[in-house]
């Protein structure tokens, strides 16, 4: 059995004292679902604070990007050693960074390898744009994003990422897939891919959560599909009263 994964995307948003006050607000109902793994993905400057408040709790920790390499003149960037000081998870390939900053599979795949090297458990963001999947070109772009970002890792590593499919055409637009729709790339794309690299029992293993206008009003909607594992949750999650009700709505599936 798959655990449920339902993850905080903050993105670039909140204070520290922001950050605080919205951990208080949601960290007490939701230490009460246990049988969901819940993380949260503050902004860098928050991290610490929100670690002190995380402390003893079932909830867990991640960043929303990090470099490839340990150390070196990399301007503005933040390293898997630094990560690894106060977070178990980290963010991967979120489209934003891939549309916005340049983010290619291959440097997908190099961070993802620097997660496998400092013990950190990713998320691992695919999906694909408008364009592509009005030309029907979703099975190719998603494949190819699994291949190749999870290219060179180890079996039981790769069993560990947490997969999010992130239609770009549905993040922060209010127009989310269905969960039939999610389902069948997930089914038919995603753990197929998985397969390929590293067999039907690592894929069975993998969870694979949808990401994309996810609120409370149709979390259910997706969780009610086997194949989703839970939620990569983005505006809502700034919401406390929302995010609690999706991680309730993933702990009832």
């Amino acid at each position: 059995m798959r655990k449920p994964f339902v993850a905080a995307n903050w993105k670039m948003n909140l204070t520290v004292e922001g950050a605080r006050s919205l951990v208080y607000a949601m960290s007490a109902r939701l230490r009460e679902i246990p049988q969901v793994e819940k993380v949260l993905l503050p902004p860098y400057p928050s991290l610490l604070a929100v670690h002190a408040l995380l402390e003893g709790s079932d909830l867990g920790l991640g960043a929303q990007n990090m470099h490839w390499e340990d150390k070196g003149a990399f301007t503005g960037e933040v390293s898997p050693l630094m990560v690894k000081e106060l977070c178990t998870y980290v963010l991967i390939g979120h489209s934003e960074r891939r549309t916005l900053f340049g983010e290619t599979d291959e440097t997908v795949n190099r961070r993802l390898r620097a997660a496998e090297k400092a013990a950190l458990t990713p998320i691992l963001c695919v999906g694909e744009t408008l364009q592509q999947y009005e030309a029907g070109q979703t099975p190719d772009v998603v494949a190819r994003q699994i291949k190749l970002g999870l290219a060179a890792l180890g079996v039981e590593f790769a069993s560990r990422v947490v997969v999010a499919y992130e239609p770009v055409w549905a993040i922060g637009t209010g127009k989310a897939a269905t969960g039939e729709d999610a389902s069948r790339v997930v089914s038919a794309i995603i753990r197929p891919a998985v397969a390929e690299l590293f067999g039907a029992e690592t894929s069975g293993r993998v969870r694979v959560i949808y990401g994309g206008s996810v609120g409370a009003s149709n979390a259910a909607e997706f969780f009610a599909f086997p194949d989703i594992d839970g939620a990569l949750v983005g505006g809502a999650s700034l919401k406390a009263d929302e995010f609690v009700a999706i991680v309730q709505a993933a702990g009832k599936s």
